[in-house]
């Protein structure tokens, strides 16, 4: 026999420490993968919901503020595209006497002026149907004291205007 010392037999598995912190690395990738999923999930829940809230707040695109014969302000007009509707707000305390209706005229260069509608309603702000199409080439809104129920195009707005404005195309 021989007197050579015997080598000790190296163990070639892994580590316990090794096999513990790869397991709890692939649970921290775990949870880092569902955690990105939820938020992810959320973002999409949260811009839906703010697309669906910008859908339905008035986009406003054109706007006048007419004043009176002293230049203060008497009428706040403005239109939403998206609901077809001109909406006045008064901004002083000029109503119509009982047989008297205020009607609203747009006014282009070089055309006779154009009915936009009568005021009906003596609150504050009211909303009168409009189409778009119908403000196009228009510079300058007016509103003329007229018989109660308005009175058609053809015979025109007495004069002088009540309150005149220029209507102004808003950058979206």
């Amino acid at each position: 026999m021989s007197d050579a010392p015997t080598a000790t037999p190296v163990a070639r598995g892994v580590s316990p420490w090794w096999r513990v912190l790869s397991i709890l690395l692939a649970l921290a990738l775990l949870v880092g993968w569902a955690a990105s999923a939820s938020l992810y999930e959320q973002l999409k829940a949260q811009i839906q919901h703010l697309q669906t809230r910008l859908a339905q707040v008035p986009q406003v695109r054109q706007i006048a503020v007419l004043l009176d014969a002293q230049g203060q302000p008497a009428m706040l007009i403005t239109h939403n595209p998206q609901e077809a509707a001109l909406a006045v707000q008064r901004l002083n305390a000029v109503r119509e006497g009982r047989e008297d209706s205020m009607q609203i005229w747009g006014l282009a260069p070089g055309q006779a002026p154009r009915s936009l509608g009568v005021i009906t309603s003596r609150y504050q702000t009211l909303q009168l149907p409009l189409k778009a199409e119908e403000l196009q080439g228009l510079s300058e809104l007016g509103i003329s004291a007229e018989n109660k129920g308005g009175v058609p195009d053809a015979a025109g707005p007495s004069l002088p205007w009540l309150f005149k404005g220029a209507l102004v195309s808003k950058a979206i």
